[in-house]
């Protein structure tokens, strides 16, 4: 099955995420920002840090 069929086969069972992210120090949905905002989360890059190394 191609990963289309698979949503097709399966949507049923699928059910809504809220994304949080955090603004001006709490966290908000996304769903609730105006189009301008939805636009600048959506370019946004994620990363993730590497782990610091210690030194003895």
């Amino acid at each position: 099955m191609r990963g289309e069929e698979i949503l097709k086969h399966l949507e049923h069972k699928r059910t809504k995420c809220m994304v949080y992210t955090r603004v001006m120090g709490y966290h908000r949905p996304v769903e609730s920002f105006n189009i301008g905002k939805k636009g600048e989360h959506k370019e946004r890059k994620q990363f993730k840090e590497k782990r610091c190394l210690e030194v003895v």
